[in-house]
Parts: C-alpha cells; sequence; structure tokens
C-alpha cells in the first residue's frame, strides 16, 4: 500500500550542482585550506532561486515530533571516503542535529549577540525546508569526503526514549564559504539548497532581507563562545606535538565576535536533502513496523518529484 505527495523539486538544479561539485579535483583538504582566502564579512543580497510554495514531506512534522521530545538527538552521519590505495570505504561519525535549514531556535544570550552584531539582528523567518543541518569545520574530512563522492549521504538517529530509528540518505551541501558566490563551489550549493526552501505565507514580503550570510551566523551564533573557538583549534588530526604554524590558533579561546575572520573561515553549515527517509518504530515488540518514504518523478507539466510512502516489514 501506498500514497503520494507531491513536492516541487527542480530536479536538474539539484542533478547540476551534484555534477558540478563532483567533478572538481580532489584536494587534500589541508592544501585548500591553506590556499582559502582570509573571511571577510561583505554583506550581500541572497540571489536565491525563486522558491515555490512546496508542500511538506509527509515525514517531515513526526520527525521534528519526534526530536522535539528527545532528550537529545544527535545523529550518525555516514560518508564515502578512500584509503590508501583509492578504494572506497565507509566513514561515521556522530554530529549533533540543528533541525531543519533555515530554522532555529538560538539562545537568548545567542540572539542578544545577533542584535547588537547583525544588522537587522539577523533574518526575517521566511523560510523552511525537509532539509536536515549540521555545523562542522571545514578542515574535518567529512567536507573532503562528501565532494570526492558526489556529495552521497547517509544519517541516522537513534530515539532511545521513543525506541524509533530515523534513517535519511540523500546529498548534503556545505555552506559559508568566505568569498561568498565568488567561489563557484558556494554558488552551488546555495542554489542546491535555495531551490527547495519554502517560503512562509505570512512573511512573502521579507524574503528580500533574507541573506545567506545572515543564515550561517545565526548557526554560528547559538554556539557559546568556547564552541565557536573551536573552529580556531589546530588542524583537527595533527599531531598534538606539532604546534600551529598559525599564531591565532591555539585551545580553548572564547570568540563573542561573530564575524570572527578565523573562525568564520572554518566554518560551515551542512544541509542534507533527502532521497529516502525510513521510520523504524520498535515500540511494540510484539509488532514493529517499518515505513520507507521515496522521492521520485511525478510527471505533469512542470517539472515535479512526489514522496512515495510504503510500509516494510521491519
Amino acid at each position: 500500500m501506498s500514497t503520494t505527495s507531491a513536492l516541487s523539486k527542480p530536479l536538474n538544479r539539484l542533478q547540476a550542482a551534484s555534477q558540478h561539485l563532483g567533478k572538481r579535483s580532489v584536494q587534500n583538504p589541508r592544501i585548500a585550506y591553506s590556499q582559502a582566502r582570509p573571511y571577510q564579512f561583505i554583506p550581500t543580497p541572497s540571489k536565491m532561486a525563486t522558491s515555490t510554495r512546496q508542500t511538506k514531506a509527509p515525514w517531515r512534522d513526526l520527525l521534528a515530533s519526534h526530536m522535539e521530545q528527545s532528550s537529545g538527538y544527535e545523529f550518525t552521519i555516514g560518508t564515502i571516503g578512500f584509503d590508501e590505495d583509492q578504494q572506497p570505504v565507509p566513514r561515521v561519525r556522530t554530529c549533533g542535529c540543528r533541525g531543519f535549514f533555515p530554522e532555529l531556535d538560538i539562545h537568548p544570550k545567542s540572539q542578544e549577540e545577533m542584535k547588537q552584531q547583525v544588522k537587522d539582528g539577523g533574518n526575517p523567518p521566511a523560510y523552511e525546508s525537509d532539509l536536515l543541518c549540521f555545523t562542522t569545520d571545514i578542515r574535518m574530512e567529512k567536507l573532503h569526503q562528501l565532494e570526492s563522492s558526489g556529495h552521497a549521504v547517509e544519517a541516522i538517529f537513534w530515539l532511545k526514549d521513543l525506541m524509533t530509528q530515523w534513517r535519511v540518505k540523500g546529498k548534503a551541501f556545505a555552506i559559508g564559504d568566505p568569498r561568498g558566490e565568488e567561489f563557484k563551489g558556494e554558488k552551488a550549493s546555495r542554489e542546491a539548497i535555495g531551490s527547495l526552501l519554502r517560503v512562509k505565507e505570512s512573511y512573502g514580503s521579507s524574503v528580500e532581507q533574507w541573506t545567506w550570510d545572515r543564515a550561517v551566523t545565526k548557526y554560528f551564533a547559538n554556539h557559546s563562545p568556547l564552541a565557536r573557538g573551536s573552529f580556531k583549534n589546530p588542524f583537527p588530526g595533527m599531531p598534538r606535538s606539532q604546534e600551529p604554524e598559525n599564531p591565532a590558533l591555539g585551545m580553548g579561546q572564547r570568540v563573542t565576535e561573530l564575524h570572527d575572520p578565523v573562525a568564520r573561515g572554518n566554518f560551515r553549515v551542512v544541509t542534507i536533502i533527502p532521497e529516502e527517509v525510513e521510520r523504524l518504530d520498535l515500540s511494540n515488540q510484539e509488532d514493529m513496523r517499518r515505513w520507507k518514504w521515496t522521492l521520485g518523478q511525478s510527471g505533469g507539466k512542470e517539472e515535479q518529484s512526489a514522496w512515495t510512502e510504503t510500509e516494510l516489514w521491519p
């Protein structure tokens, strides 16, 4: 038994972005970081692709409700790496889920900092989406692995309080490059993500005030000063006996400036564009249940895609 829910999605734009980024030469992230330009805050308009009023994915509200009911909702992120013989190998790590981009309820202290340091205190809450997100350091290997594997990603929540597992498969794109749309990779990521943002009905007139930099800054602001300072730590994974060449790098720093050039140069927000979602309910051991939602073409005059729901044996 299956049901279908329509969801507008310009797949050609997403595929083009994935192909563009996937064809980039595989470069050592340490080299890429050393060649990157310093962070410079340049407020720019969003330059977003036109967003249609898409329908929410049929699983979105249920997953959001489950996360709200859980004491914590870290998830495991799986990527594809390559060993010394260039053979594909799985790579996993646990990350803190930051909810659905760009909706983020930040701490009151963080909001006060936004009011003091960011024009208008940040973006108007004009958009919503089905795109889960997390934050990371560009120097971590996960971003290099995403770029070298066509951005393939898989995320798993185990919500023990509800005895429920959620699995999300799709493509992941990072935003927050200091060069903005001057850097083709950042522009392609913004286009892929922006094409899937929905304009909230009561905020349609606010979209012109919305910018990508403010969106990323909000996620950075939501970290504590010490957590922000972690983006100024010595290079992750390097021997501790090796002192960083950059004197600005060091452990235990507290960052209060939301546009700190070093920390923001390393900070990224990663969004997951889901293509397949599964829910496994183990709350009733006598009747465990499992559902899968798959995204596919729906046809019609305009290019659209639709979620198909199928109940599976667990």
